[in-house]
């Protein structure tokens, strides 16, 4: 908790809808979190960096610190992962860390923390065997994971419309993971 209200670390993937996070994290901080923002290395791609550091008054981290450096950013209370991609999704259930948001994320299995996670691959790599099993895997771990394989964007899609981000499913997810942090 900072300042009575809990932290929520909102972890951005390579994704399209990760370009449509300010309107997430306003959502979120009048619903009463503190957010903060981390992204893959791919993520970077698709994120007003700037604008999200100006809307949470913390910076958006892509890379581990230094060992010696302070951390910039409070202890996570919750997270979200928003959109989770195929890769994300897939080498977080495989337990890899070589990335600062999957060990984010690792680590936030181990502690027990809530986590909700929108997977957002393509319809076809969605049909793959080995993202049904990590899926799987993570909702058997405890991951709240919202996931409509009829909503996914279809393969090489450009067009901006392709797919249906399930922002208000998410935003009641975490309004009941919010309710319970209580």
């Amino acid at each position: 908790m900072l300042d009575g209200k809990p932290v929520l670390y909102v972890i951005a993937c390579g994704g399209r809808p990760a370009g449509e996070l300010a309107g997430f994290v306003t959502h979120a901080q009048a619903g009463g979190w503190t957010v903060c923002v981390v992204t893959t290395p791919s993520g970077t791609k698709f994120i007003d960096a700037a604008r999200l550091a100006e809307l949470t008054g913390h910076p958006v981290r892509s890379d581990y610190k230094r060992p010696e450096e302070p951390d910039v950013l409070p202890p996570a209370d919750a997270m979200a992962v928003v959109p989770a991609t195929f890769n994300t999704t897939n080498k977080w259930a495989a337990g890899i860390s070589d990335t600062l948001a999957l060990g984010l994320l690792n680590e936030a299995l181990g502690l027990g923390l809530p986590i909700v996670s929108v997977p957002w691959p393509n319809a076809a790599l969605a049909r793959h065997p080995a993202f049904a099993g990590s899926v799987a895997a993570l909702r058997e771990w405890g991951v709240r994971v919202i996931l409509d394989l009829d909503r996914l964007p279809a393969p090489d899609s450009v067009a901006p419309e392709s797919g249906v981000f399930p922002w208000d499913d998410l935003r009641e997810e975490l309004d009941d993971v919010r309710r319970s942090l209580k």
